[in-house]
C-alpha cells in the first residue's frame, strides 16, 4: 500500500507541475524555462528532463498532508489521498490548487460562466463539498453546485483564468477523472452573475426527477446523438410530411424555458418542474407510441434521466438525445433550427445566439423575453414585461402582487401558479401547428420561479 501511494504520489505531482505551466488563452500552450509547447507531450519530456527537484518537492509535499489529514482507502489508487472531510486553507493538491490573486471586482474584465455535469460513483459527497466550497474560495467562483453519491451537477462563474484552473482541478480530482474540456460548457459571463454567491449542497439526485436512479438511472438512457447528427434530424423532421407523424421533436426543460426558445416544431410540455416529467409522460403515453423521439435540454442532463425514463415504459420505436444540448448545438449551429434565446439559471437569465424573439410581454403583448424579477420583496418568480410596461410599474408576476399584498413571508410559488394546470395532456397536432403555437402555450401571467437543474 505504501509503495502504491508513493507511485500515486509521483504521479499526482507531476501532473500538477505541468499543469501549473499552462498559460491562459482559448489555445493549450505550456510555457517554462523560456519557451512554449503547444503540446502536452513535449512539456511533459521537458519536466521530466529538467524539474525533477520541484516534482520531487511537490510529491513529498502531498504524501506529508495526506498523512496529517488522514487517507481513505478507495478503488482507484489517486482516491487514497483524498482527505476524509476537512480540508484546511493550506492543503494543496493537484485538484485543489493554491489560491490565486486578481481582482475579480473590475466588470469590464472578461469572465466566463462554465455549466457541466458528471454522472459517477461518488463515495464521499461531504469531502467533495468541502472541496467544492474551498476550490470556490480559493479561485474567486460563484455558481450553484449539486452533489449526490450518483454524481456531480453544476453551473459556477467567474474570471478566465479562474475558470481555467477550476475545469482543471476538476477533471483532476479522482472522482471526476472522467470529464473532459468538451463536457464544460462555457459562455461569457462573470461571478457577479451569481448573486447567491457559491451554493454547493448534497441531495439525493444531481438532477431532480423525483424518482430514484435504482429505478430508472442514466445508464439506461437513450443513446446519444452528436451535434451533427441532431441537426441533420431536425433538418429531416422538417422537411419530410410522413416523418413528421412518426417523430417527435421534444423538449425535456420547463414551460419558462420553452417560453424564451425553442427549436423549431418542437414539442414543449407545459410543465413548471422537471421532477413533473415522468407524470406527464405517464399522461401522455399514447402520444408517444410508436414514435421516434428526439430529447434535449439545456446541456443535456436532464435528457439522461428523462429519455431513461421515456425509454422504460416501452411504447417508444426509438429514444434519442442531444449530446450536450441545446447550448453545444448553439455553439455549431448558432443560426439553425433552435430560435430565440437559451434561458440559464443565473442572473443573466438568458444568452442570445439569433435575433429572434419568439416570446411576448406579459402585459401588452409586444414582443419580449428579458426576464426580470418580480418587483414584489416576498416573490421569487421571474416575469416577461417589456420597458414601456416597466416605466408604468408594471413590473410583477400578478396583482397580488403588483399591490405587494402579501405579508411578506417568501414564497416558493406564488398564489398565481394555482391557476395553471399542473400535467398538460397533449393532442395529436402536426409540426406546422406546433411552429406556429410555440409561443402561445402559456397563461397571460405565467412567471417562472427557479429550480435544482442547470443542465
Amino acid at each position: 500500500m505504501e509503495k502504491q501511494k508513493y507511485k500515486v504520489a509521483t504521479k499526482l505531482a507531476f501532473s500538477r507541475f505541468v499543469s501549473t505551466k499552462e498559460t491562459v488563452g482559448d489555445a493549450r500552450v505550456w510555457s517554462c524555462c523560456g519557451e512554449n509547447y503547444t503540446e502536452i507531450i513535449c512539456m511533459q519530456r521537458h519536466a521530466s528532463r529538467h524539474h525533477s527537484t520541484e516534482i520531487n518537492h511537490l510529491k513529498h509535499k502531498i504524501i506529508l498532508h495526506g498523512k496529517r489529514i488522514g487517507l481513505q482507502s478507495e478503488t482507484c489508487g489517486e482516491a487514497s489521498l483524498i482527505p476524509l472531510t476537512h480540508l484546511s486553507h493550506d492543503d494543496v493538491f493537484p485538484w485543489l490548487p493554491e489560491a490565486i490573486e486578481e481582482d475579480v471586482g473590475n466588470i469590464d474584465e472578461p469572465g466566463r460562466i462554465l455549466l457541466f455535469y458528471k454522472y459517477c460513483h461518488v463515495s464521499n459527497t461531504e469531502h467533495v463539498r468541502n472541496w467544492q466550497l474551498e476550490l470556490g474560495r480559493r479561485l474567486n467562483i460563484t455558481g450553484k453546485i449539486r452533489i449526490a453519491t450518483e454524481g456531480l451537477n453544476g453551473t459556477v462563474g467567474g474570471s478566465i483564468a479562474a475558470t481555467n484552473i477550476y475545469m482543471e482541478a476538476v477533471m483532476k480530482h479522482p472522482f471526476f477523472l472522467g470529464l473532459t474540456r468538451d463536457d464544460f460548457k462555457t459562455s461569457t459571463g462573470q461571478s457577479l452573475h451569481f448573486s447567491c454567491g457559491l451554493k454547493v449542497g448534497i441531495f439525493a439526485e444531481i438532477v431532480p426527477i423525483g424518482i430514484s436512479s435504482t429505478c430508472v438511472s442514466h445508464e439506461e438512457a437513450g443513446p446519444h446523438l452528436s451535434v451533427e447528427e441532431f441537426h441533420e434530424a431536425v433538418s429531416d423532421i422538417m422537411t419530410d410530411e410522413k416523418k413528421q407523424k412518426t417523430a417527435v421533436l421534444l423538449d425535456c426543460r420547463n414551460f419558462y424555458e420553452s417560453r424564451i426558445g425553442q427549436f423549431k416544431g418542437a414539442l414543449a410540455p407545459d410543465i413548471r418542474k422537471f421532477s413533473y416529467f415522468p407524470e406527464y409522460v405517464d399522461k401522455n403515453l399514447d402520444y408517444f407510441k410508436d414514435k421516434s423521439v428526439y430529447m434535449y435540454c439545456t446541456g443535456g442532463i436532464r435528457c439522461e434521466r428523462g429519455s431513461a425514463y421515456l425509454k422504460s415504459k416501452g411504447v417508444c420505436k426509438d429514444v434519442f438525445q442531444l449530446h450536450g444540448g441545446i447550448h453545444k448545438y448553439l455553439q455549431k449551429y448558432p443560426d439553425g433550427y433552435f430560435r430565440g434565446k437559451l434561458f440559464v439559471f443565473d442572473d443573466r437569465y438568458a444568452i442570445e445566439f439569433n435575433e429572434d424573439v419568439i416570446s411576448d410581454c406579459s402585459y401588452c403583448g409586444t414582443p419580449c423575453d428579458q426576464y426580470q424579477p418580480c418587483s414584489s420583496q416576498h416573490c421569487h418568480q421571474l416575469v416577461l414585461s417589456c420597458s414601456a410596461c416597466r416605466l408604468k410599474d408594471l413590473t410583477a408576476c400578478c396583482a397580488t402582487c403588483q399591490k405587494n399584498e402579501n405579508d411578506g413571508t417568501p414564497m416558493e410559488e406564488c398564489r398565481c401558479t394555482s391557476s395553471r394546470k399542473r400535467i398538460p395532456l397533449e393532442n395529436q397536432p402536426n409540426i406546422e401547428t406546433r411552429v406556429s403555437d410555440q409561443s402561445s402555450n402559456t397563461d397571460e401571467h405565467d412567471i417562472i420561479q427557479h429550480n435544482g437543474s442547470f443542465n
